[in-house]
């Protein structure tokens, strides 16, 4: 059979997604998935995304890394959804929608970039060597004073698989931190490389240079290597909430293939 899909980037991090209202998808079919994803024999993405109905919802998002294994949620995919629905014609400039760490909402500006509400975050811990998070996925953020010198996969990899954080590993965010401006490199879990961005990843970065800079609100402006995004928030105790992850999320072209 042919399947339409669509290919959508928010800041280079990049989906296969497809409308699967129908069900016409085999969501348990980890091959086909990963298969999709492979850059050499297949559509190629960073994961790939179903839309899916949810009662009392706009839609259900559901988010597979590359390499077919359904995970939770995912900022950058979070946002290209929701310009997706738009395209869809399901929502206008607002969105409600259900993902596997809960409900979100987002807007959708004038110039088409999509501000995402981001989960609460309870907890932020701070280790020796940087702070781990949930941002509805974990993140390990490790400040350093210059990212030219990071190798990214290898110095990424190692922590993805630093014991403390088995059996799950983690993802993990290289930031240099200049004053509000933050640059962020991260190596993800699921897709075992860095990405041009992470939303989620992002957002973890935002939260630990606050608690780093004693910030309790305001807006940090985020340089990833595919585009920029913007994190705002506010602190009470070691409690963030209102958090909004604000960036692009643009089709890329839409196709068929044959699975």
């Amino acid at each position: 059979m042919n399947l339409h899909f669509y290919k959508y980037q928010g800041a280079g991090n990049d989906f296969i997604i497809i409308d699967n209202r129908e069900n016409i998808f085999d969501a348990e079919n980890e091959n086909l998935i990963e298969s999709l994803c492979h850059r050499r024999f297949g559509v190629g993405a960073d994961g790939l995304i179903l839309l899916q109905n949810a009662d009392g919802f706009d839609f259900r998002m559901i988010y597979f890394n590359l390499d077919g294994k359904e995970a939770s949620m995912c900022g950058n995919g979070g946002r290209c959804i929701v310009a997706f629905a738009s395209k869809l014609g399901m929502v206008d400039t607002f969105a409600r929608f259900i993902a596997s760490d809960g409900p979100h909402e987002a807007n959708i500006d004038a110039e088409g970039l999509v501000d995402l509400h981001m989960i609460d975050v309870e907890k932020i811990e701070k280790l020796f060597d940087g702070y781990f998070l949930n941002t509805g996925v974990p993140h390990l953020v490790h400040f350093v004073d210059d990212l030219q010198v990071v190798d990214v996969n290898i110095e990424g990899r190692q922590l993805r698989y630093d014991a403390r954080f088995q059996p799950e590993g983690t993802n993990v965010n290289f930031v240099k931190a200049v004053g509000d401006s933050l640059t962020v490199y991260t190596y993800e879990r699921g897709v075992e490389a860095e990405t041009l961005a992470c939303g989620t990843g992002i957002t973890a970065a935002a939260l630990s240079a606050a608690v780093k800079l004693n910030k309790i609100e305001g807006v940090f402006n985020i340089s990833a290597k595919g585009g920029n995004l913007s994190v705002r928030f506010k602190k009470e105790n070691n409690h963030f909430s209102n958090i909004w992850l604000k960036g692009p999320a643009k089709l890329v072209y839409e196709g068929e293939v044959e699975i």
